[in-house]
């Protein structure tokens, strides 16, 4: 698999263009480390310029933003293209931003997965002389492109937290970097189904409630069960209320398999609810109705 990375030029404005670099190189692990460029280098200036530069008088962050602060969520054929956002201040106003999402341990030696912005520049809005909030867009999609992956969740393994970088170039030509300025989810979207029985039952009998679990498996283009051992919530809103109410928590079994049993007390609806763990979002069902006489 080959990843490109990208060089922020410094030229007048934040040019963004693509640097094809060599293949990565798997370890024994299976990981994919990437020398992925230096601050400096993205924008264009020498390692002993920038740091000067930033010990003088670097933009400063206020806040960064990757789609309003919500996880990011992907099922099989999910394609979603999302805004990234930064607010910066400097003396000069600001210029241009750099935001991207990166996998991995270290953003030097082990990447396994990036998302580039779509635009070569970001739309910066000023709210003063010196303080503006730029936004850029990035695109995400499962699967495998079968060439640098760039833009593709092509591994289940990719899955939970991923790294913001956040550049900024002020007027002045002041530049302010960082690779870890926060992170952000993005997770497998997952289902779960339910089926309460027997229907009708009697006041006082037992009834059955089965279901699975499962998640989007980027590899393969599918649904698989999770693993056994889930949390997973047994909720009941008696007929004519509006609220579920948790009745018994369980755990998965193998391949996601739901099964356990409640006394029949009236009319009313059962459904499992799933809190979602890092990696696989959280998911619920339409609740099952169970006829009682």
């Amino acid at each position: 698999m080959r990843i490109r990375a990208t060089v922020a030029a410094v030229s007048g404005a934040l040019a963004l263009s693509a640097l094809v670099v060599p293949a990565a190189q798997a370890d024994s692990q299976g990981a994919v480390n990437l020398d992925r460029p230096t601050a400096a280098e993205r924008f264009g200036t020498s390692g002993a310029k920038s740091t000067a530069r930033a010990a003088a008088a670097a933009p400063t962050i206020s806040n960064v933003t990757v789609n309003a602060g919500k996880n990011l969520v992907f099922g099989t054929t999910t394609v979603r293209t999302f805004t990234v956002s930064v607010t910066a201040s400097h003396p000069s106003g600001i210029q241009d931003a750099y935001i991207d999402l990166w996998h991995g341990t270290d953003v030097e030696y082990d990447v396994d997965g990036w998302l580039p912005p779509n635009e070569e520049y970001a739309t910066c809005t000023a709210s003063s002389d010196t303080t503006s909030t730029c936004k850029l867009t990035v695109t995400a999609r499962p699967g495998d492109d079968g060439g640098d992956g760039i833009g593709f969740l092509y591994a289940n393994a990719l899955a939970g937290n991923w790294h913001v970088s956040v550049g900024v170039l002020a007027n002045s030509q002041e530049v302010f970097w960082d690779d870890y300025s926060k992170t952000h989810k993005l997770q497998r979207l997952s289902k779960v189904t339910v089926n309460a029985a027997p229907e009708p039952v009697k006041k006082g009998a037992t009834i059955t409630v089965t279901g699975k679990l499962s998640r989007a498996n980027w590899e393969t283009g599918s649904y698989s069960g999770l693993p056994s051992g889930q949390s997973v919530v047994l909720q009941y809103r008696k007929s004519g209320t509006t609220n579920y109410t948790n009745v018994k928590g369980i755990k998965t079994a193998a391949s996601g398999a739901l099964k356990t049993t409640v006394k029949a007390a009236s009319d009313g609806y059962f459904r499992f609810n799933y809190a979602g763990i890092t990696s696989t979002a959280p998911a619920v069902v339409a609740g099952d109705f169970v006829d009682v006489k």
